[in-house]
């Protein structure tokens, strides 16, 4: 359980003590520096502790913003310091401190916790100070002052400014007026209950997967049914974050479940369409892997160029000047977060549609829509490189050399193309993995083109690895190896015209999308890639490209289908066991995403 250590005498009639209490506090009373000293040191060393002025008044949700919130190492609001335990040698040594400078009667002991948080900032620690809004969190110094802050507290109702802080602060137009007016209030019954929103997660998971059982019916009762668990399925998914934010409920596994359910669920639903449209007769799987392998691109394009220019500096640029000014004018900010397509609009069109029409129109209206999104987001990204003066950092590098899943071959190549000429590694990562593209896509099955295609392309892939990628466009550089992998697997599975390869080469892109994914996450975590010998083991981008080109020129169309399925689920295998092993360990990040809608 944590503490709270009161310092200062207690003043009658407040109810500081019952609201620390309500948050989960154990209370301890201190009436000066010396005293707080012992009580946190008798404190476990692994238990979060507060330190709270007596005097202090407030509303109780300040107090949970500024207390309990499991992401930050150190949090502080008026009258209030927090710590984690990694963050308690720091808070120690600045109580003994204070303890000292009371006993030599050098410091006011009505003053202590402001001190505290300041010793804080001053031993270099980073202390999370949460924007209150319309909260009060204040220390009076006389009664007169108390009372007026009393009014302050009676004035504004914590609970709604609790259920309004629950919603994203950035979302799409259909997420932010058809579900989140509702889904608060969902999430607050929950919170009432006792649920976790990894509960919730979990639940909106099983809905999805309940979806695709249903469209994999085939019938039209079945598609119904899917369209509206679908709808289902995303109410939970706003609320799960949303009972995060309201009951401050953050965790290295929520953070993974988060972070990937929402594409399992997705992908998921897609491989239901395809099998429901198949018991109609009418094949969609390179529809259905098409729309995930553009989706997963999309996705690509948006982390490598935030993460490129996570920390540039001197971002300067007119096509972001004329977007500041276009958010200026309200309505065009909404018009352009739906032209984008984000989770909500899309998953809406495609229940919709799923409903309405059949599969095959539906990954047709989807194609379309995500096409049309990823033209207008890359296009305008490009331009903004293009036209801004930024100077990128070694971190930014180092996130687009991990974001490429260079294998062992790109590796070794390094060794003897380092006097290369200098060309644009965005350039040769477009060249080549339009080679092997257009090989796999243009040869028959069986032959042998696709192979040199892809020889090709293993030879150009060290350009990611010889220089930093600080080039203007060098965040293109893993979308295009991304689309240049998976577009090959999906051209020699068409090629193939076999039943079963194409729902083996779904799963095989679906394997190293969660890859590719983990990866991400990993790296916004500031945690880093997953370990090198894993990106070994699963040949990285270059080499599963060459094995799949290889596997399709020697063996039968029969065949391919195993080796595929073979292929796919030892990549799951190994990218699922590290990537749990690593989520579930006390060194992963509470990643919540928080900006782009996905």
């Amino acid at each position: 359980m944590p503490t709270a250590i009161l310092t200062g005498q207690p003043v009658p009639g407040s109810s500081l003590d019952g609201d620390l209490r309500s948050l989960g506090f154990d209370v301890r009373l201190a009436s000066d520096a010396g005293e707080t000293e012992a009580l946190l040191a008798a404190v476990p060393a692994n238990e979060r502790v507060a330190v709270v002025d007596a005097r202090f008044v407030g509303h109780v949700h300040a107090l949970r913003l500024g207390l309990t919130d499991p992401r930050f190492a150190a949090s502080a609001l008026p009258g209030a310091v927090c710590v984690q335990p990694e963050a308690r040698r720091a808070l120690t040594r600045a109580v003994t401190r204070e303890s000292v400078a009371a006993g030599n009667a050098a410091a006011a002991p009505e003053d202590l916790v402001e001190r505290l948080g300041e010793a804080l900032d001053e031993d270099g620690l980073a202390v999370y100070r949460p924007e209150l809004g319309t909260l009060v969190a204040a220390v009076p110094a006389d009664p007169q002052e108390r009372n007026g802050v009393r009014q302050s507290v009676l004035a504004v109702d914590d609970e709604a400014v609790r259920l309004r802080s629950a919603v994203k602060a950035r979302d799409g137009f259909f997420t932010t007026y058809c579900i989140s007016p509702y889904s608060r209030y969902i999430a607050r019954w929950c919170a009432r209950r006792g649920l976790t929103p990894n509960q919730v997660t979990t639940a909106s998971l099983i809905t999805a997967l309940i979806a695709a059982g249903c469209a994999a019916t085939g019938t039209r009762a079945g598609f119904v049914a899917a369209g509206l668990l679908l709808l289902f399925s995303f109410v939970l998914d706003c609320t799960d974050g949303q009972l995060a934010r309201y009951s401050l409920q953050y965790s290295t596994l929520g953070a993974w479940l988060d972070a990937t359910f929402d594409r399992a669920k997705e992908y998921a639903y897609y491989a239901g369409l395809a099998l429901g449209a198949a018991r109609g007769g009418d094949d969609v799987w390179a529809l259905a892997l098409g729309a995930m392998i553009l989706q997963t691109c999309r996705h690509v394009v948006d982390f490598s160029f935030n993460e490129a220019n996570h920390d540039a500096t001197a971002n300067t640029s007119p096509t972001a000047a004329l977007s500041d000014k276009l958010d200026s004018v309200g309505w065009t900010v909404w018009v352009r977060r739906m032209i984008v397509l984000p989770i909500g609009e899309r998953w809406a069109m495609i229940a919709v549609l799923t409903a309405l029409t059949t599969p095959r129109i539906t990954f047709y209206a989807l194609l379309a829509g995500c096409a049309f999104a990823a033209t207008y987001t890359t296009a305008g990204r490009v331009l903004r490189s293009l036209t801004r003066k930024a100077s990128r950092t070694d971190r930014a590098a180092g996130a687009l050399v991990d974001l490429t899943d260079s294998g062992a071959l790109a590796e070794y190549l390094t060794r003897f193309t380092g006097r290369l000429p200098r060309v644009a590694p965005a350039v040769v990562a477009l060249v080549a993995g339009a080679v092997v593209v257009t090989c796999a896509a243009l040869a028959p099955y069986g032959g042998w083109l696709p192979v040199l295609g892809a020889a090709v392309y293993v030879l150009l892939s060290p350009a990611a690895l010889l220089r930093p990628l600080k080039g203007a466009l060098d965040w293109l550089v893993p979308p295009f190896y991304r689309a240049a992998e998976y577009l090959t697997v999906l051209a020699l599975a068409v090629n193939a015209g076999t039943n079963g390869v194409l729902p083996a080469a779904f799963g095989l892109v679906a394997a190293v999308a969660y890859h590719h994914y983990d990866t991400v996450y990993r790296i916004r975590g500031n945690a880093g890639a997953p370990p090198h010998w894993l990106v070994r083991a699963i040949g990285g981008h270059e080499g599963r490209t060459l094995l799949v080109t290889v596997l399709a020129a020697l063996l039968t169309a029969a065949q391919f289908k195993v080796a595929l399925t073979v292929f796919a689920v030892a990549v799951a295998l190994l990218v699922l066991i590290e990537s749990i092993r690593f989520w579930v360990s006390s060194g992963a990040p509470a990643v919540h995403d928080e900006g782009e809608p996905a």
